[in-house]
């Protein structure tokens, strides 16, 4: 394939998957209610999960804390990805499979909501937080690519991207993200 085929390619595949998240309009809104009222009644979002899908997390807490298109006060988002200390001294002392649950065991409580990012839906630590978050009463949300993996399964709501290629999901995860930040800071 040359560079230019390349780009056409990802382009065209890129589009491909967008072009089927319309089944997926009535939970975005749904979810987008549900955490604009979560965070009007004083919850918070915590987001955990690796890689790209870490940096997602990151991405999406910051739209949330700083603002998205509306100015307005800070909201409370935490991405369980970025605290160096923590995520070493748990994956030492406890495991790496323990990173987000200890810290879902510390910070998270029944008004809020946890949202696990994993592409294939089977990343052990993103399930582990998520049965902690449950055990915590939370509302949870899986965002992965196609059937959802063991998170689909777990949580109160799941967006399943319809696609099992890793760039083209996360893609999608964050123009989700986008939308569920415009919704939640719309009133």
């Amino acid at each position: 394939m040359t560079r230019p085929e390349i780009i056409t390619s990802a382009l065209a595949a890129h589009q491909a998957v967008i072009a089927q998240l319309d089944p997926l309009i009535p939970t975005i809104l749904a979810l987008g209610t549900r955490m604009r009222d979560c965070l009007r009644d004083g919850g918070k979002i915590l987001l955990m999960g690796n890689g790209g899908s870490a940096a997602d997390c990151q991405h999406i807490a910051a739209e949330i804390v700083g603002r998205y298109k509306v100015e307005r006060k800070g909201l409370p988002a935490i991405a369980l990805t970025t605290d160096s200390s923590i995520l070493t001294s748990v994956g030492n002392d406890y495991g790496f499979e323990h990173i987000f649950s200890r810290q879902i065991e510390a910070l998270c409580t029944r008004k809020d909501i946890v949202v696990g990012i994993s592409t294939s839906g089977n990343s052990a630590n993103v399930v582990a937080g998520i049965e902690a978050a449950r055990r915590e009463q939370a509302y949870t949300v899986a965002m992965t690519g196609t059937g959802g993996g063991k998170l689909a399964g777990l949580c109160d709501v799941t967006l399943a991207i319809p696609s099992g290629d890793t760039p083209r999901v996360q893609e999608a995860h964050i123009l989700i993200g986008h939308i569920l930040c415009e919704l939640a800071e719309a009133e």
